[in-house]
């Protein structure tokens, strides 16, 4: 019997890297017909020949002979709930647990490190400094986060939901600069890669903050905080985190089990029960103030270049590189528009390797689009605020929502010309289209 599951992957794995299979067999010292016999399930690679392929494709020797014994691996989601103090994380978790085990998820926890460390013993006012403790904290975090993954890749079931009691970048709101630099450097990383590990993250606002007569300490001893100090450092939370590509904020507005249920429903809205849908507002704005926008702490400027790929019907396909100095992380997405606000978006992260080769494959008709994205959380809400190198006099504000119907709250310094989501002379894929003739990319007299 042919295993045509083994072959459609090997496949997969071949066309994402933008490889023939007279390329790849060149690759790994094969010939092209063995290839050919791999992907319609005719024959296996051996063990060394595995080990050529994962090292090509950048995928684990054990991922490949799981596939290759018709092992499938689950579809992993790792995503953080964090929040300031007393803001319902324990309460969140159990009805998250109930929620996606519903919906056909196994469903993972990954605890609070500090509070595992603190009622252990381990604290910043036990260890020798602050930074001292924090690089406990950290590389603890990391570890358990690995061993997590780990078993769930092990694990045999379509989806896992892995969920992470606060994440890595969490501990940035505990330090100041000098000891955070310091905690980088000891454990080889930077920002970027800490806060882009996962694949979404979920503030929930701290009770002291919108719903102050619930504000407690009682109920978690390794909780410390004033109710002034709770709202500093909830400000600091959402700060740290303020540039990741899905960061969403649940406030106080309601009371607390809509909370919780409107929590249920963007995790929902994100992985895509039923269906991966984006829900996106676009304004064109007038040209922002670059100055006021960096002084603000819960703004964070990200580089992006984006590279659209060859693609038919009304898929969009494209690659991005996205981060800053010098620390990149690569995606890839394929876009189909369900309506003028809704499309259904399918986004993976890619190795850097894997983004090159995709590079190879780009639609020569379309010129790279760079700018800069200024992340900005304010009032609850997450804004991309989009700077092109070609305008001087106008610029993009986008929104995603959960519901198409949801209120826009913009800072009064930012003047909204008017709003452009139907408009597809100013989405990116029209930018980005090379006409004859033309120089700077034009969307038209700005009414």
């Amino acid at each position: 019997m042919n295993d045509y599951e083994f072959g459609n992957y090997i496949y997969e794995l071949r066309k994402r890297a933008g490889l023939s299979q007279t390329e790849l067999a060149a690759e790994i010292g094969v010939t092209g017909k063995a290839v050919s016999k791999w992907e319609v399930g005719k024959a296996k690679p051996g063990v060394e020949t595995i080990r050529k392929l994962a090292a090509l494709f950048q995928v684990s020797v054990d991922e490949l002979l799981k596939k290759r014994e018709g092992g499938k691996r689950p579809a992993v989601t790792k995503i953080v709930v964090t929040g300031g103090p007393c803001a319902g994380k324990s309460t969140a978790m159990s009805w998250m647990q109930n929620a996606f085990t519903q919906m056909g998820y196994t469903v993972l926890f990954v605890p609070e490190t500090a509070t595992e460390l603190i009622t252990g013993g381990i604290a910043p006012w036990t260890c020798g400094t602050n930074c001292d403790f924090q690089k406990c904290l950290l590389r603890l975090q990391l570890e358990k986060e690995r061993v997590y993954e780990q078993a769930a890749q092990s694990m045999n079931v379509e989806k896992v939901l892995l969920i992470c009691d606060r994440g890595a970048l969490d501990n940035k709101a505990y330090m100041d600069s000098l000891e955070f630099a310091r905690v980088l450097a000891f454990l080889g990383t930077n920002e970027i890669e800490l806060r882009d590990r996962y694949d979404a993250v979920f503030h929930l606002v701290t009770a002291a903050k919108g719903a102050e007569e619930f504000y407690t300490n009682v109920n978690n001893t390794a909780r410390k905080e004033t109710p002034a100090e709770a709202a500093a450092l909830d400000d600091k939370l959402i700060a740290a985190w303020t540039g990741h590509p899905h960061l969403r904020v649940i406030d106080n507005s309601t009371d607390f089990e809509n909370k919780i249920k409107r929590l249920i429903a963007e995790v929902s809205s994100f992985l895509g029960e039923p269906e991966p849908f984006e829900i996106e507002r676009k304004f064109l704005i007038e040209y922002p103030d670059i100055k006021w926008l960096a002084s603000l702490p819960t703004c964070r400027r990200v580089e992006i270049i984006q590279t659209y790929l060859k693609s038919s019907g009304d898929e969009e396909i494209r690659v991005r590189q996205r981060g800053g100095d010098g620390h990149y992380i690569y995606y890839l997405t394929t876009k189909r528009r369900i309506s003028g606000m809704k499309r259904v978006e399918i986004e993976r992260r890619l190795s850097g390797s894997e983004y090159l080769r995709l590079l190879m494959n780009a639609d020569t008709s379309r010129r790279q689009i760079r700018k800069d994205r200024y992340c900005l959380t304010y009032d609850n809400q997450y804004f991309e605020i989009d700077v092109y190198p070609f305008w001087n006099d106008r610029a993009i504000a986008e929104i995603e929502l959960s519901d198409e119907a949801a209120e826009i709250r913009f800072p009064k310094q930012i003047k909204v010309i008017r709003e452009v989501t139907d408009d597809e002379s100013y989405k990116n894929a029209s930018l980005a289209r090379i006409q004859e003739g033309e120089g700077a990319p034009n969307a038209g007299k700005i009414l």
